[in-house]
């Protein structure tokens, strides 16, 4: 009697094969991703808190290495994984931080006036970065990260205007120094400006970067800075759905172009010209943002599991700006650092003046 003879299945077959290819560059990505960690972890233990976060540590660290060594061709199907696949997940689990109700409870006022002072940005950034002569796909990460939420903006953005590796490593580089230098010296224009703890927080919100960035900002000045300013912040974290979601309605065209990506490695799809497929204008980790987004506002996600799934797409992002470093020879990015760096300057500048402009209007005191 014969023995049984084993039938293969094709698909699973595949499915086996596509996991084994992403396996090296996705490890490469993760030791990255904790040699990060860890960094930020000494940071923590030698000046009480890390002036330069593990995101923005591991692509500098990734891009670090790609410099001093090009990786051979069997690391690159995990490294674009890290970049585009583990990135959407991270964007969708962030939709479950935002609750609509806690935001509506600060009045329509202010929360107008965020969202107004976030479309002026953007489109001033976007303004300032063409006329610097930066190609539209820069001016638009530049503008979005300066305007909404840094890093994570940009990370966003990228995947629905077919933004390349260099783009986005270019524009997340420039903006974690300036946002370091933002957080060192927003306080100082306390004194200088004669802002109340109230309107600080206001400021703050609206120009720093991150998050946690807000908390260093606002702490030496007031308990109410930090309060209003965490407030605020999250406010145009929340714009970050409906402007990423106007950008994939819009940027069709963009994403058609078909200037080369980096090496290897690219954020975005470039999909084939005259395609308007639903999941091609509206991405999938968009829809699924913002459905998790009114999840959380209705109630439905257990409190019990909210910060388990913020830390997760934490973690997601910093493996994803690993991966995205090593896509990415800094050689290459220093050619186009003067023109981004005075673009995310002066973006930066107008963000402030117009934020200042806002806390007049609004008569905070």
């Amino acid at each position: 009697m014969s023995a049984p003879r084993l039938v293969s299945h094709p698909r699973s077959m595949r499915a086996l094969a596509g996991t084994r290819a992403i396996l090296p560059g996705l490890g490469l990505c993760v030791a990255v991703t904790a040699a990060a960690v860890g960094f930020e972890a000494v940071e923590t233990h030698l000046f009480g808190r890390a002036w330069l976060e593990a995101l923005v540590l591991a692509i500098l660290l990734g891009s670090a290495i790609r410099t001093a060594w090009t990786p051979s061709q069997r690391f690159f199907p995990g490294i674009a994984f890290g970049a585009k696949t583990v990135l959407e997940i991270a964007v969708v689990m962030l939709g479950a931080s935002l609750s609509l109700a806690t935001i509506l409870a600060a009045g329509p006022g202010l929360l107008f006036g965020i969202a107004g002072v976030v479309v002026v940005a953007i489109l001033s950034s976007y303004g300032i970065g063409r006329a610097l002569g930066l190609h539209s796909r820069m001016a638009i990460l530049v503008a979005c990260g300066n305007s909404i939420c840094g890093n994570s903006a940009i990370a966003a953005t990228a995947p629905v205007i077919g933004a390349d590796g260099e783009d986005v490593a270019a524009s997340i580089a420039f903006t974690a120094v300036l946002g370091v230098l933002v957080v060192l010296g927003l306080p100082l224009l306390v004194p200088l400006l004669g802002l109340s703890p109230m309107q600080y927080g206001v400021l703050a919100g609206l120009t720093v970067y991150a998050v946690p960035q807000v908390l260093a900002a606002t702490a030496p000045v007031a308990a109410l800075s930090v309060q209003v300013g965490t407030l605020v912040k999250l406010v145009r974290v929340l714009m970050l759905g409906p402007v990423v979601l106007m950008l994939s309605l819009g940027a069709s065209r963009l994403r058609e172009e078909t200037d080369e990506a980096a090496p290897g490695v690219t954020t975005g799809d470039r999909p084939a010209p005259g395609g308007l497929a639903i999941h091609r204008l509206v991405p999938w980790f968009i829809l699924a943002f913002l459905a998790l987004a009114g999840l959380r506002s209705a109630g439905l996600i257990p409190q019990v599991a909210l910060a388990p799934m913020s830390e997760t797409a934490n973690v997601l992002t910093v493996v994803s700006m690993a991966a995205l470093g090593l896509g990415v020879d800094v050689r290459s990015v220093a050619k186009a650092g003067a023109r981004v760096t005075l673009a995310v300057v002066a973006s930066l500048l107008a963000l402030g003046a117009v934020s200042l402009g806002l806390i007049h209007v609004l008569g905070l005191v």
